[in-house]
C-alpha cells in the first residue's frame, strides 16, 4: 500500500514547517502510525550522519527521532551546503557529488528531482504516512521554474499542503493571503487549511483575523498554535537567538560565528546549560572576555580562518590563553588550530593553503571523500563517554596527535591536546551532547561542579510538547481524514 503523504509549506523561513513536521511525526507516532519525516531538499550547514552512511540536514534526523526511527538519507535526498555567497556543495542521497553555482544547480536540477521521487516512492512503500517539510516559501517566484523543494514536488504526487505562517513576526494576514495569491490555480487548490504559530495572548482577540481570513481564502484555520518557551530543538540552519543572562551561570563560553559556521547544534547543551552564559559573537563585536573560546566546524575552513584573522581573534585567542583561559577546536576549529590547512584541489574555495593559529603541532589536508561516521568512545583525560558524528574532508597529521582528545570504541584515537592541556580539538560534533562529556568538559575548563544536564532528555521533551499542542490546538479530525486514520484521534 502507498503511504498518505501531508506536506507542511512556510509563508517565510522559520515559519515553523520543521516543528510543525517534527509534531505530527510524534503525534502520529503516538498513534501507532509508521510515519516518516521527508524533505525534498534541504539548505543547511547543520547536518546529521544516517544509519546507512550518509549525511542529512539535522531536521530530519530530529523528526526522525519524533517518528522513531533512525536517520536515513531518503528523509532529505537533496542538501545543499553552501560554501559561498553564490555556490554550495551538492549532497544527493547523503554523498556529496560537487560544488555548483546557482545557475549550475537550476540546470542540474531535473537530475535532483529525479533523486527526490525516487526516496518519495521507497518510503511511500515502506510507511503508513510520509510527513513532508518545504524549503523557504512556496512564493518565491525566481524560484518556480523547476522547483524540487515546494509545490513542484507537491504536484508531482499529489499531495496536501498545509500552509503554516509565524504570527510573531508580524503581518500573519498578509503572508497567507499573499502567498495563496501567488501560486498557480492548481497549487492553491491543493493548499487544505492553514496553521498559525508561535501565538501570546487571548485567541479571542485573534478570532475576528481568523474568521475574515477563512472568508477571504476559502480555506479553513486547522488551529492555532502557542508560543512554545524553552523548546531544545536543533536549529535547521539559522543561529539561535541570544538566549536571556542565566542567575546561577558562573562560567563564560564564547563561540565566534564565522560566516560558514557548521553544525552550530553543536553548542545546544552548552546554550542550554544553567552554570554557562554562552553567546555567539559575531561580525562587528569586539572579542568578548570569557573562560572557553570554542571554535566551531566550518563549510570554508581557510575562508572562515582568514575571517577569524580580520576581525581580531587570533590576538584575542593569544591574549585568552595568556592569562589562562582554555580552548577547544571543533572539526574545522581544530583544522584552523594547527600550523596550515591545505586544500591543493579546491575542495572547499579556490585551491592553495593558509597558516593556522599554531596552538597544536598539526597540519590538515583537505581531500575527496568525506569521513561519515556515528561514533562513540571516552575522553582521553577523564572517565566520560562520548558520542557524536564525523562529517569532515580533513586529514591531520603531527606529532599533537600523539596526545588525543578522544579513544574511540572502533579503536582509533581522534583530536589531539597541547602539551600545557589548555588547547584541545576534536573532530567529533556532537562532543558536548553526552552527560559525563558535557560535565567532565566543563570542569576541565574550570567550572568545578557542574550541574549533569542530558540534551537528549530535554530534547525529547521538548517534542513531547510539540506534538501535545497538535493534539490541544489544531483539527485533529481533518487531520486523521487527510492522513487517512480510521477515526479522529486527539491523544
Amino acid at each position: 500500500m502507498s503511504a498518505r503523504v501531508l506536506m507542511v509549506q512556510g509563508c517565510t523561513s522559520d515559519a515553523g514547517k520543521s516543528a510543525l513536521v517534527t509534531a505530527l511525526c510524534r503525534w502520529l507516532r503516538r498513534q501507532g502510525v509508521a510515519v516518516a519525516p521527508f524533505k525534498p531538499q534541504n539548505m543547511a550547514l547543520n547536518s546529521a550522519v544516517t544509519v546507512d552512511g550518509g549525511e542529512i540536514g539535522r531536521a530530519q534526523a530530529v523528526q526522525a527521532q519524533a517518528a522513531g526511527i533512525a536517520p536515513h538519507t531518503d528523509f532529505n535526498p537533496v542538501l545543499l551546503k553552501p560554501n559561498s555567497d553564490t555556490g554550495a556543495q551538492v549532497i544527493v542521497h547523503g554523498h556529496p557529488i560537487g560544488n555548483m553555482d546557482a545557475v549550475r544547480y537550476h540546470n542540474y536540477k531535473r537530475i535532483a528531482f529525479d533523486a527526490v521521487l525516487a526516496s518519495h516512492a521507497r518510503l511511500a512503500a515502506q510507511y503508513d504516512a510520509v510527513i513532508v517539510e518545504g524549503a523557504g516559501s512556496p512564493a518565491e517566484i525566481n524560484l518556480r521554474d523547476r522547483d524540487i523543494a515546494n509545490m513542484g514536488y507537491a504536484e508531482a504526487v499529489d499531495c496536501p499542503v498545509i500552509l503554516i505562517a509565524d504570527i510573531d513576526r508580524g503581518g500573519v494576514f498578509a503572508h497567507l493571503v499573499g502567498t495563496l495569491a501567488l501560486l498557480s490555480d492548481s497549487e492553491r487548490a491543493r493548499v487544505v487549511g492553514f496553521v498559525i504559530n508561535r501565538f501570546r495572548g487571548d485567541i479571542a482577540l485573534l478570532q475576528p483575523g481568523l474568521d475574515w481570513l477563512e472568508r477571504e481564502t476559502g480555506k479553513p484555520v486547522l488551529g492555532v498554535l502557542p508560543y512554545l518557551h524553552g523548546l531544545h530543538l536543533e536549529a535547521e540552519d539559522a543561529l539561535p537567538r541570544q538566549a536571556e543572562a542565566k542567575a546561577d551561570a558562573w562560567l563564560r563560553v564564547v563561540v565566534p560565528a564565522v560566516p560558514r559556521i557548521s553544525n552550530h547544534t553543536d553548542f545546544d547543551a552548552l546554550r542550554a546549560h544553567p552554570q554557562v552564559e554562552f553567546r555567539f559573537a559575531g561580525p562587528g563585536e569586539t572579542p568578548p572576555a570569557c573562560d572557553l573560546i570554542v571554535l566551531p566546524g566550518s563549510k570554508s575552513t581557510r575562508a572562515d580562518l582568514a575571517w577569524l584573522r580580520e576581525h581580531g581573534w587570533e590576538q584575542a585567542i593569544a591574549r585568552h590563553l595568556r592569562y589562562g583561559g582554555r580552548l577547544i577546536g571543533i572539526c574545522g576549529g581544530l583544522q584552523m588550530l594547527g600550523r596550515a590547512v591545505h586544500d591543493p584541489e579546491g575542495i572547499e574555495g579556490d585551491a592553495g593553503s593558509s597558516d593556522g593559529l599554531g596552538w597544536l603541532d598539526m597540519e590538515t589536508t583537505l581531500q575527496p571523500g568525506k569521513q561519515l561516521h556515528n561514533t562513540s568512545g571516552r575522553l582521553a583525560f577523564a572517565d566520560a563517554s562520548v558520542r557524536g558524528y564525523e562529517i569532515h574532508c580533513g586529514i591531520s597529521r603531527g606529532p599533537a596527535l600523539a596526545r588525543p582528545a578522544l579513544h574511540l570504541d572502533d579503536g582509533r584515537s581522534d583530536g589531539a591536546r597541547s602539551d600545557d592541556d589548555r588547547v584541545l580539538g576534536s573532530y567529533l560534533h556532537g562532543l558536548f551532547d553526552a552527560p559525563d562529556a558535557l560535565a567532565a568538559l566543563l570542569r576541565w575548563a574550570g567550572l568545578r561542579d557542574a550541574a549533569v544536564l542530558d540534551l537528549q532528555v530535554l530534547r525529547e521533551a521538548s517534542i513531547e510538547r510539540l506534538a501535545d499542542a497538535v493534539a490541544a490546538h489544531l483539527d485533529t479530525t481533518t487531520l486523521s481524514r487527510l492522513l487517512g486514520l480510521e477515526q479522529p484521534c486527539a491523544a
